[in-house]
């Protein structure tokens, strides 16, 4: 199972999961008191309760690259190209677009 931290401008805002049956994502209890931080996105409003999808969210999935790109990264890291939370961990660390980035929880 691999997880991930996911920020909002450098605040830790929550814990996205890949489990067996798909993907959790759970705001973390801090972020959910200040009652000025933003949602990860307008899809998945602040809450207590965690969300959960058979498929990666569509708002993290839009944060990959596609097409040549996406071919071109998934041969530099070695991850296969279909293997969109693998790619997301490898890619969404620093350098995105907006307020948001991951970094991967190491096992």
């Amino acid at each position: 199972m691999r997880r991930c931290e996911v920020y909002v401008h450098n605040i830790k805002a929550g814990i996205l999961t890949e489990a067996p049956d798909g993907y959790v994502f759970e705001y973390d209890a801090d972020y959910l008191q200040n009652n000025g931080n933003p949602p990860v996105c307008l899809a998945m409003p602040l809450r207590n309760e965690p969300y959960r999808s058979p498929h990666l969210f569509p708002f993290f999935f839009n944060m990959l690259s596609e097409g040549e790109n996406r071919q071109m990264q998934s041969q530099l890291l070695r991850i296969d190209p279909d293997d969109d939370f693998g790619i997301l961990l490898a890619t969404a660390q620093y350098d995105t677009i907006g307020a948001v980035t991951v970094k991967p929880i190491e096992p």
